[in-house]
């Protein structure tokens, strides 16, 4: 039987500068990720020290100004690298997604100092960062976070408890979202608060049905002081930061969710043209076969589409509808076709001694976090017919 083990994404890069980076990411991944993504996931045991590579090769701030320590990538180079990281371990793609996010609003939004003395070491120095919205009570509805934070004299004090933070209790700075002034979205701001800040901590990590490599937590801010050099943006300007964030932050996702996406089907693919049953491989019955053709047609449909939002956003365009239709149907995506790539394997694919079932258990999460998929739905609806009326 002729070898039909799955093949590398056929990637159509810009530069040849991309294509020697693709070149590194694939070696890292195959040496660094890959071997030992299964067991570090099983003991639940997040790898510091990959992050700290991916640092020492430029891979943390891929999409930012090189002038501050960035890779000056485009977007939709950027994304594919997340895509090939998530393949392999999806802790380390999300991770290196909300490494991204939470170095959004400096980079975008800081002055000219602050980026000065802060980027190269968020984006090259090691660090490694958490981004700070939801909170217990506030999810969907970010605008109604109760997080404060109150002027006195050259300093803010923060108190309060934000929720569900990737790299909770390990990350080295947090991009905070607190409520500064009244109710409602113009009442918020954006602070970089130190990992190390007095009265900063966090508790104990979610328990979460996969991703038990990444550590999720409640982090609490008791009477947080930072200095007002450290605020981002303008006074009540924080909201507007944290959605321009998170409209990137989605595309992040959604790359991600493809990743494990094309690591499901050939996982499926490797076993279904090996695995033989009454007397010939299970790739040979149609079920199967079209089971797989639909299940590689909705990935390249789904990096598709989050590509062209990418491309948007490089031409400077808008794209938050584009945005919120990729991480909708690549996270959706990512959801069948895990399932569908445990049913291949039948009774094997829900044991742990194939990585299918973690894959099926790891897309679960990226059709809730940074935005569910109903909100989504809602932002789509918005673009087309408007705000609803009440």
């Amino acid at each position: 039987m002729p070898d039909r083990a799955p093949q590398p994404v056929d990637r159509q890069l810009p530069t040849d500068e991309a294509r020697d980076l693709f070149s590194l990411v694939r070696e890292l991944v195959q040496r660094e990720i890959a071997p030992s993504a299964a067991e570090e996931e099983d003991a639940g045991r997040f790898p510091r020290e990959t992050f700290s590579l991916l640092s020492e090769s430029g891979l943390l701030g891929l999409p930012y100004d090189s002038d501050f320590g960035g890779g000056d990538q485009p977007y939709e180079v950027y994304l594919q690298v997340l895509e090939e990281l998530a393949a392999a371990r999806l802790t380390v793609g999300l991770g290196v997604s909300v490494h991204s996010l939470a170095c959004h609003a400096l980079a975008n939004f800081g002055t000219k100092e602050q980026r000065v003395e802060h980027l190269p070491a968020m984006l090259g120095g090691g660090l490694l960062g958490a981004y700070c919205l939801s909170e217990p009570s506030s999810g969907s509805d970010a605008a109604s976070l109760r997080t404060k934070a109150v002027r006195e004299g050259d300093d803010w004090v923060i108190t309060g408890t934000k929720a569900w933070i990737t790299h909770g209790g390990i990350a080295d700075f947090y991009t905070v979202l607190a409520r500064s002034g009244g109710e409602g979205a113009r009442g918020i701001t954006a602070f970089l608060v130190p990992g190390d800040a007095e009265g900063l901590s966090a508790a104990a990590p979610e328990k979460k049905m996969g991703m038990k490599g990444s550590p999720t937590a409640q982090v609490h801010f008791d009477g947080v002081r930072v200095s007002d050099a450290r605020r981002i943006g303008d006074e009540g300007q924080g909201f507007a930061i944290a959605l321009s964030a998170l409209d990137s932050g989605r595309l992040g996702i959604a790359a991600c969710a493809i990743g494990v996406a094309q690591a499901a089907l050939d996982e499926a693919l490797a076993y279904a043209t090996g695995r033989e049953q009454f007397g010939r491989p299970i790739a040979d019955f149609q079920g199967l076969r079209f089971m797989l053709a639909d299940m590689a047609t909705q990935i390249e449909a789904g990096r598709a589409l989050y590509l062209t939002a990418a491309r948007l956003r490089d031409a400077g365009r808008l794209f938050s509808k584009q945005a919120a239709m990729a991480k909708l149907m690549c996270t959706d995506t990512a959801m069948k076709v895990t399932t569908d790539a445990v049913q291949v394997l039948g009774g094997y694919g829900y044991t742990a001694d194939f990585p299918a079932e973690r894959y099926m258990r790891e897309a679960k999460v990226l059709q809730i976090v940074e935005g569910t998929n109903q909100i989504q739905r809602m932002v789509i609806a918005r673009h087309l017919a408007g705000p609803e009326t009440r």
